[in-house]
């Protein structure tokens, strides 16, 4: 980094401290002041928009607010300054620029984060896990996992999501968080390992912010976890709490808890166990003993999106939708276009539920992988459909993932992961066209035309127009099955 560089990084970091402080201490007057000097500083006009809406949200007191002023003063401040560092300047403010220099020296994108699944082990035996079936005898070696934190810190890449498997079952991947400090983590992890000792070590650590899996209350939970679970997660929740720790949730909305998950109830309790954000995941046939029947039906996920909507609005929390926010994404982020996933094995695929590799992180580099011609081709197809509320190539629009498997001979990354093109062709096509025929006169209504889709239809074009001019790198010609 040049010296002028480093004075703008600096500033920029003094900014955003000046308005975290702000946050804790200051008027909504003070800190609408402060957005504009944040606007300022920030180069992307992406994230301009971001910090106008945050201006907005005090100018119309919305329950943000309170969650934003709640976090800040509730969370250890070791957690503070690491989000601070590593989130907002790092990956957001110098990270932007950063990934965008690499992109033209590499002629693809290089996306904002990755998940990786370093082990498979866990201690729990969900129906329906994503993860389930993946080989549980070998771990991602931690040297492996070590030089994969180090060149995603080098591309700019300082806020990564670990899953698994559970995570916590593995000290020396904790132990290797923590030499990172350069770095965020999102831990994906079903809770029940983490007690007050492993709570407050966080807390110090202030680099790793557990998502915690719930299905439900007590008996929903119990039923997909185990006995015992529920009580087990309250407890870690709890200790996240009082520690100052970040934390939030993860829910997988089956066809037979959608609509009590997603209740304002449901919402309530979690937010007054001191969850700040969440995600939902709609349920997908893959992983241990797939099951059609547990998808939520169109009409389901139509009400996800409808009740998700109203609490991202009215409650103090952060939520996200991994398949109803489409709209708000451009559609599928997968194949490298903002994320990928890499299992314990070194495999790499375009998406956690998407368990198809044609490359081995083991003997690439996270720039290879970026210039995938299998990456390349998805992201080609993106959007999969004009509808963005369609936006996944696994259960929306599968002719996609049919096509590009075919087309590089990308294997399965472990066994039985090609049933979702083969055995359930047939019933995966039948809730693709329901979900359409549902969807698409909503879109018309609530969606098409709006800032985000003409942004986006433009963004794409000048994008895709790029890509088809430049080259493939040679060390992929040779392998790509066209």
């Amino acid at each position: 980094m040049g010296y002028f560089d480093s004075i703008k990084a600096f500033t920029a970091e003094q900014v955003v401290k000046a308005m975290v402080s702000s946050l804790r201490n200051s008027s909504d007057e003070s800190i609408i002041r402060l957005t504009y000097l944040a606007e300022k500083l920030t180069p992307i006009e992406y994230y301009r928009d971001q910090i106008r809406g945050l201006r907005q949200m005090f100018e119309e007191k919305r329950p943000q607010i309170f969650l934003a002023r709640r976090v800040l003063q509730e969370i250890h401040p070791n957690v503070r300054r690491k989000l601070i560092e590593n989130l907002i300047c790092k990956s957001i403010l110098l990270g932007v620029p950063k990934r965008q220099k690499i992109e033209k020296e590499l002629g693809c994108q290089v996306p904002m984060f990755f998940v990786v699944s370093p082990s498979m082990r866990c201690n729990l035996n969900c129906y329906g896990c994503y993860a389930g079936e993946y080989r549980k005898e070998s771990d991602m070696p931690i040297e492996v996992l070590d030089r994969i934190f180090t060149e995603a810190n080098e591309l700019g890449m300082n806020f990564l999501t670990i899953s698994g498997g559970e995570p916590f079952l593995r000290k020396e991947q904790i132990d290797l968080m923590e030499k990172h400090s350069e770095l965020s983590f999102q831990v994906y992890t079903n809770g029940t390992l983490i007690d007050r000792d492993m709570a407050k070590r966080l807390a110090q650590m202030g680099n790793v912010y557990p998502a915690i899996s719930v299905e439900g209350y007590e008996a929903e939970t119990d039923a997909r976890r185990g006995k015992g679970t529920y009580k087990k997660i309250m407890n870690a929740m709890e200790a996240l709490r009082d520690e100052g720790t970040l934390f939030g949730f993860s829910i997988t909305a089956t066809r037979n808890n959608t609509e009590l998950v997603c209740s304002d109830e449901f919402m309530d309790g979690l937010i007054n166990k001191g969850a700040s954000f969440g995600w939902y995941f709609t349920y997908v046939p893959i992983g241990k003993k797939p099951d059609m029947n547990l998808m939520p039906t169109p009409e389901q996920r139509l009400h996800l999106r409808n009740q998700v909507h109203h609490l991202r609005y009215d409650k103090p929390v952060f939520i996200g939708d991994f398949w109803n926010d489409g709209p708000y994404v451009g559609g599928c982020l997968a194949g490298g276009r903002r994320y990928f996933h890499i299992n314990n094995a070194g495999d790499v695929e375009p998406c956690v539920f998407c368990h198809f590799t044609v490359d081995n992180i083991k003997n690439k580099s996270l720039k290879e992988v970026f210039s995938s011609p299998f990456f390349r081709a998805i992201q080609e197809n993106q959007p999969y459909d004009n509808n963005l509320m369609r936006p996944c190539m696994l259960i929306d629009v599968p002719e996609v993932l049919r096509d590009v498997v075919e087309k590089y001979g990308a294997r399965p990354s472990h066994e039985g992961a090609d049933s979702l093109v083969k055995d359930l062709k047939e019933d995966i096509d039948k809730y693709s066209q329901a979900f359409k025929d549902l969807s698409d006169p909503y879109w018309e209504e609530n969606y098409k035309g709006t800032i985000y889709y003409k942004d986006y239809k433009t963004e794409r074009k000048e994008y895709l127009e790029k890509l088809k001019e430049t080259p493939v790198p040679k060390s992929h010609k040779e392998k790509a099955k066209v």
